[in-house]
């Protein structure tokens, strides 16, 4: 079955919504943990069950090139090879093919491109991007979209529009997924390209809508205005997705703008590195105060982590690179992620989102260390890749 939105009670801008799809509901807005490899890394499926997640985001770039669409196929697609039972999206990869892969070239009819595995050459067109998510079997499915970096000029960011909206044309037609499939906002931090590619996305009567293209490098100004310009304007009675955000605090943003569908690598990520989001802020547990705490990462939080470990035992285990206090403090953000969504969900329902904007958890959290410079040699942001 095509996914199907309802639209359950608004506040202002911000949408109460469900998105009812063949392995589930979503209740929205909603944030999905990104298992890249169709596992969110050191957490199995039933913990991210327990953790309250309803929906996950797999890659296809990352799955077509291991294990392969073929292997998935024949073990029963993507639910039954990852365990999972619930909603999938896949991204479509082509935000990973222009960071990732080596030697690409791009036109109209598609990409090629290298694989940064082995060296080998592919291609990814329209059609076979869609008809491969289409034999993963997932519910939520994106087209081949450009991704144009930071810094990138009108011009450019136009002509790699203009690719994206002719490819999203072809992917439409060439659909035949028993999911929905969702058309991508391009355009950069220009508004004539947002309006102009929202308003043909539109057109092509898609299932869903998904904003694509922030959190690049173009900076907290630039990123909120694209949402609060982008949202507004695509269809009340269609779910919108924000597509690699963010913090706590984007999230809220987005959320007062219309937006519904969430992913980020930001709490998983983080959570290796020692960046620990609670119900006051960012704590960053590696720090040596916490040595002797004998205390919970947040008395606030349900968590197992929290309910069990003290700051000093993961403390200990994140300083000491143990992998146990990596799974705990991923455990612990996947938790308060979800578990803020959910805070937002009623502040919706009862027409009060605004009260939580002075919230501390909204607090500052992007990341604990600069990532890892890609092949083509510019920086991947930490928001996108996992």
């Amino acid at each position: 079955m095509a996914a199907r939105f309802e639209l359950l009670s608004a506040s202002g801008a911000a949408r109460r919504g469900r998105l009812s799809t063949a392995h589930g509901e979503i209740e929205t807005p909603a944030f999905m943990p990104v298992g890249t490899l169709g596992a969110v890394k050191g957490v199995s499926p039933m913990q991210l069950a327990e953790a309250g997640a309803s929906v996950m985001l797999a890659n296809l770039y990352h799955l077509s090139l291991r294990p392969g669409v073929e292997v998935i196929e024949e073990l029963g697609g993507l639910h039954e090879f990852c365990g999972w039972d619930g909603p999938i999206l896949t991204d479509s990869g082509g935000y990973q093919v222009f960071s990732l892969a080596r030697l690409r070239s791009v036109d109209r009819d598609g990409v090629r491109f290298r694989s940064h595995v082995d060296g080998q050459l592919l291609e990814l067109t329209p059609e076979k991007v869609v008809d491969l998510q289409r034999r993963l079997g997932v519910d939520l499915a994106m087209v081949l979209d450009e991704c144009p970096p930071w810094p990138v000029d009108e011009a450019e960011a136009e002509r790699s529009l203009d690719r994206t909206n002719h490819w999203a044309r072809r992917s439409r037609e060439a659909w035949r997924g028993d999911g929905a499939l969702l058309g991508i906002v391009q355009g950069s931090v220009y508004p004539r390209l947002r309006e102009r590619a929202a308003t043909e996305l539109i057109a092509l009567d898609f299932d869903g809508y998904a904003i694509g293209g922030v959190s690049v490098g173009e900076g907290q100004p630039h990123k909120r205005r694209v949402v609060e310009l982008t949202a507004p304007s695509l269809p009340a009675d269609k779910v919108r997705y924000l597509m690699g955000v963010g913090t706590p605090a984007d999230l809220f943003h987005a959320v007062s703008q219309g937006v519904d569908l969430f992913d980020c690598v930001l709490p998983s990520r983080n959570a290796r590195h020692g960046l620990l989001y609670t119900s006051q802020g960012p704590l960053r547990i590696k720090n040596a105060r916490f040595r002797r705490d004998p205390g919970p990462v947040d008395e606030a939080c349900g968590c197992p982590t929290c309910a069990q470990i003290s700051r000093a035992f993961l403390h200990h285990l994140i300083r000491t690179g143990e992998i146990t206090g990596r799974v705990l403090a991923t455990l612990h953000n996947l938790r308060f992620y979800l578990d803020f969504m959910g805070h937002l969900r009623k502040a919706i329902a009862s027409g009060h989102l605004e009260d939580l904007a002075a919230d501390p958890a909204l607090g500052s959290g992007e990341r604990t260390e600069e990532p890892a410079p890609s092949t083509t040699g510019s920086a991947i942001p930490t928001s996108h890749l996992e």
